[in-house]
């Protein structure tokens, strides 16, 4: 066996399952740097802004990103259009269809769960309202970046070569749900329907053509719950000023300590941002 034609193609590139494996690879050391280099005063300058939890997202983010930059750029020698992060794709109607896609999928089947009485109001920790909503707003915007880099980004892009469009779609949601495994509260239908938001997103990031609008999706999906109706995100409860709405209902329906998003109707809402994100695709192709 030819060992050089396992690495490299014909045209001398190196094949994909390598060029994913020198991604984590990159990336492992790109954090490594972060931590030694900027950990620190990363983390001075979160605990003075009282969030002291968003420091590590943040330097994760940062790694995630200089690791996408080496690859894209150093390795491959592609341009940033190639992982949908170029600066056509950060036009800010792509962020505000994104944000309206993610928003929109499961604050619906919330409002509904709180119509049919399965979530109830309940006292919440009495913190100012505009602290904790900045507060969880810095952990949960570096939190789905770094996510949608990891699933989404390079490796999609590389797979999506290799592989199309679909079997990347199923590969990298799999990948998606798994990294939920450890989640509080996580069970057969959580961790499907995470999967289920993996393809979800994926749809977002292929009619948009921007990796920013799946990124705000995603933020939207988890700030909605997490700011305006202060349930759990994943299993993981954040700061509730005021009120927290609690499971009152089946399980099945309000996804439990795990949080809307792993109910039934969360499903059901995936369907209606994807129904969404395709309405915006056509429009973004007639106008452009």
């Amino acid at each position: 066996m030819n060992v050089r034609r396992v690495v490299f193609s014909d045209t001398g590139a190196l094949r994909a399952p390598w060029r994913v494996i020198l991604f984590f690879l990159t990336a492992l050391a790109c954090s490594l740097v972060a931590s030694l280099a900027l950990g620190p005063p990363v983390a001075r300058v979160f605990r003075v802004l009282g969030a002291s939890a968003a420091a590590d997202q943040w330097l994760q983010c940062a790694a995630l990103l200089a690791a996408t930059a080496i690859m894209v750029r150093r390795v491959d020698r592609r341009r940033w259009t190639d992982v949908s992060l170029d600066s056509e794709a950060a036009r800010p109607r792509f962020l505000v269809q994104g944000f309206l896609i993610g928003a929109l999928a499961i604050g619906l089947p919330t409002l509904l769960l709180i119509a049919l009485g399965w979530l109830r109001a309940g006292p919440g920790s009495g913190a100012a309202w505009g602290g904790a909503v900045f507060r969880v707003t810095l952990i949960l915007l570096p939190a789905a970046f770094t996510e949608e880099l990891l699933t989404r980004g390079y490796v999609f892009a590389v797979l999506r070569q290799s592989l199309g469009w679909k079997w990347t779609i199923l590969a990298t949601s799999v990948v998606f749900g798994l990294l939920h495994l450890r989640n509080e509260g996580v069970n057969a239908e959580s961790l499907v329907l995470v999967t289920l938001a993996g393809v979800f997103l994926g749809g977002v990031l292929l009619a948009t053509r921007s990796l920013y609008a799946a990124w705000m999706a995603h933020f939207a999906w988890n700030w909605t719950m997490a700011a305006v109706f202060h349930t759990a995100v994943s299993g993981y409860p954040l700061d509730a000023p005021g009120y927290r709405y609690v499971d009152a209902g089946p399980d099945w329906a309000t996804g439990g300590v795990w949080g809307p998003e792993g109910g039934a109707p969360a499903g059901l809402g995936m369907g209606l941002g994807a129904g969404l994100a395709y309405l915006f695709a056509r429009r973004n192709r007639s106008s452009s």
